[in-house]
């Protein structure tokens, strides 16, 4: 369970509430719970409420986990109110949550809200659009007569119980980092032998009471909690208590692996037997059959996230996903693993966080509640690929997580332990946007503009769904409407794809437009092209109060500009010029660009990439230092009519949008100056 205490828009966050019905149930607080008493509201405070107590105690038993969430707040704004909108979402095989008390006190006066509510109780999938059915059950209650100025108090205990994991418990209580003022409590408590095993972060430590069966925390108006500035992402771990019975990573491994290893185990008459041999007829080598495999889960399987029946880490049975059609990660990669094995590839399914926060999960306590994802790793001819049967079928096995993963559970009946990933800077541009001028015509001539975008990664892949559903003639509509009057007066095509081989979303957008041309007097003209500069780089410090040492982060990213210009064929090469060619690294990050006159066309390319995700601090002083000498300069080139001796970059080869395949592999947006 994960309880958070983030007050203010909703205090109910930090757990679910309840009604009067045969759903929800009526009676007094757990023995074991224990509330704080009330903290005096301060004569003045700002904020749209105060809170005289919120109590989160959680306790561990042979029957799960109990959580029960308590509190008495004032109302201080009318923006509050709406914190009289209570609901409670709970699986109904986890059993009913139990309320206690829902009180309004006013003006010396005690208010049971409770007494003549009606309450609503329904079966809502509430994230059926996000294609997730979990049988979660809400009951919903609105306080009557709510008013700036009451006191609210609330008094609830729901429960949890996955029988995935049978008596094993896991787990994070957390404090907010900017909580709204008031007395807060958090408890961990366990029936005898069902201690986990503990991790608190230092500021939490210090607060710590521990008795033989519980360990609570009390903090009165707690401190706005900020990490070091540019920090990495495991710095944000603060006010966190994690516990697990889990002895390891292993451990865990091991309690998940059956499941798949069911899942995947078909039925003696099974069609996806019948697949898998249609695969093997089909295709010839191992490679050939993964992606053949992996694109039939892909497509043929719709994506909807099942949770029910307590099927929150219980995966479906490959027979059964492929009947019905559709399923979530883990019935696909359950269907994904049976049909490899049948096609005799070796391969496991691995757990994940997609959303980026992984960084430091090597210091964490084995939970399962860490990881939100499982994909499949199968290991052909020698190197490991990476297959998710989520996405859409342009994605094929990948030699890395399409996500930005670093640390991965694989699941063995052995027990495996938790793995990095080994980063390295990306070859290929996350982005790169291909600008190409002809202004062959003329300086007061409509130019011919083309601008081609290649996206690759998570972000690519959005726009394959999103591009792939409408037709060409759509698509040329929506760009006309919504990009002509900037750069372009005229759009006259628009064209785009989805590269598989080079994993990338191609969107070119041809037209006219009028070239904005500085007048520099005398017949002499200037044009700062578009992706041409960079910002300089912010410094790297810190407030005196922060972590000093800790090291400085930047989110890895590789961009690219390249811009072509066929010249005013009026012009000759000496009468022009350009601002220079340069390679500076700050920070972790290369930055380069680069320029070429060729065939009477001026080329340059900017790139940017992160090499270095984390420096420390002494780097990032002796960088501070260099930011003077950083050159942002814009990506200026010069006509001088009357000049003969034109200076456009220093002997660089650069490649004109147009002659030169820029989805390749390796592309030459950056150079290789390295660290300094």
């Amino acid at each position: 369970m994960r309880v958070k205490l983030l007050l203010l828009a909703s205090v109910l966050l930090a757990g679910p509430v309840w009604a009067q019905s045969e759903q929800v149930r009526r009676g007094p607080a757990p023995t074991w719970v224990t509330q704080s008493s009330l903290l005096q509201v301060p004569t003045t405070t700002a904020g749209a409420v105060f809170i005289r107590r919120q109590d989160v105690e959680v306790h561990l038993s042979d029957q799960g986990q109990a959580q029960y969430l308590g509190y008495r707040l004032k109302v201080l704004q009318s923006s509050a109110l709406q914190l009289g909108n209570i609901s409670i979402e709970w699986n109904p095989t986890a059993g009913a949550p139990i309320v206690h008390e829902i009180k309004v006190y006013r003006d010396g006066q005690v208010i049971d809200a409770l007494k003549d509510a009606t309450f609503e109780v329904l079966r809502r999938e509430d994230q059926l659009e996000a294609a997730k059915l979990d049988g979660t059950l809400t009951a919903v209650f609105r306080v009557p007569d709510l008013r700036v100025g009451d006191e609210l108090e609330v008094d609830l205990t729901t429960f949890t119980s996955d029988p995935t994991l049978g008596l094993h418990d896991s787990g994070l209580l957390v404090i907010a980092p900017s909580p709204p003022p008031g007395r807060y409590h958090l408890g961990l408590g366990w029936d005898r032998g069902r201690k986990p095993n503990l991790q608190m972060t230092a500021d939490m430590a210090a607060a710590a009471v521990k008795s033989e069966g519980a360990v609570d925390f009390r903090f009165d108006n707690p401190a706005v909690l900020s990490p070091p500035k540019d920090s990495p992402p495991r710095y944000q771990w603060q006010r966190v208590l994690e516990y697990s019975d889990f002895s390891d990573w292993e451990a865990l491994s091991r309690q998940l692996a059956p499941l798949f290893e069911k899942a995947a185990k078909l039925a003696p008459n099974s069609a996806v037997r019948l697949e898998a041999s249609r695969i093997a007829a089909a295709e010839a080598t191992p490679m050939q059959r993964a992606s053949a495999a992996l694109k039939l889960v892909q497509q043929d399987v719709r994506y909807i996230y099942v949770g029910l029946n307590g099927g929150n880490l219980t995966p479906a049975s490959a027979d059964e996903t492929w009947q019905r059609r559709y399923g979530d990660c883990k019935g696909k990669t359950a269907l994904l693993l049976a049909l490899l094995d049948e096609l005799g590839i070796n391969a496991e399914p691995v757990l994940v966080n997609s959303s980026g926060v992984d960084d430091g999960f090597d210091r964490r306590l084995p939970e399962p509640q860490l990881f939100d994802h499982v994909l499949v790793r199968a290991h052909i001819d020698g190197t490991a690929y990476w297959l998710d049967g989520t996405l859409p079928p342009v994605a094929g096995p990948s030699l890395r997580p399409v996500f930005p993963v670093n640390w991965v559970l694989p699941l063995s009946t052995r027990g495996s332990s938790i793995e990095k990933l080994v980063w390295q800077p990306a070859t290929t541009p996350d982005e790169i946007d291909l600008y190409e001028i002809d202004a062959r015509a003329g300086f007061d001539k409509p130019a011919r503009i083309v601008s081609t975008q290649i996206t690759r990664g998570v972000k690519g892949l959005q726009e394959q769904i999103q591009f792939s559903s409408v037709s060409a003639a759509q698509l040329l509509d929506v760009f006309r409407q919504r990009a002509t009057g900037d750069v372009f007066q005229a759009i006259d095509d628009v064209q785009w794809r989805y590269d598989q081989k080079a994993g990338a979303s191609i969107l070119t957008i041809s037209g006219t437009g009028k070239v904005n041309w500085d007048d520099d007097g005398g017949g002499a003209r200037s044009l700062a092209l578009p992706g041409g500069g960079f910002n300089p780089p912010e410094r790297r410090a810190r407030a005196a109060d922060q972590n000093q040492d800790a090291p400085f982060y930047t989110k890895p990213e590789y961009a690219c500009h390249v811009t072509t210009v066929r010249i005013p064929s009026s012009t000759q090469a000496g009468q022009w010029s350009s601002k220079p060619s340069f390679d500076q690294y700050f920070f972790g990050r290369n930055y380069h660009r680069a320029w070429e006159f060729r065939d009477g066309s001026i080329r340059m390319v900017r790139g940017d990439r992160v090499e270095q995700p984390e420096i420390d601090a002494t780097v990032a002083q002796r960088d501070n230092a260099r930011i003077g000498a950083f050159d942002n300069s814009m990506g200026y080139i010069f006509y001088d009519p009357h000049g003969q001796n034109g200076s456009i970059g220093k002997g660089e080869k650069v490649a004109a949008t147009y002659d030169f395949d820029w989805t390749a592999n390796e592309v030459p947006c950056v150079s290789s100056v390295g660290a300094k």
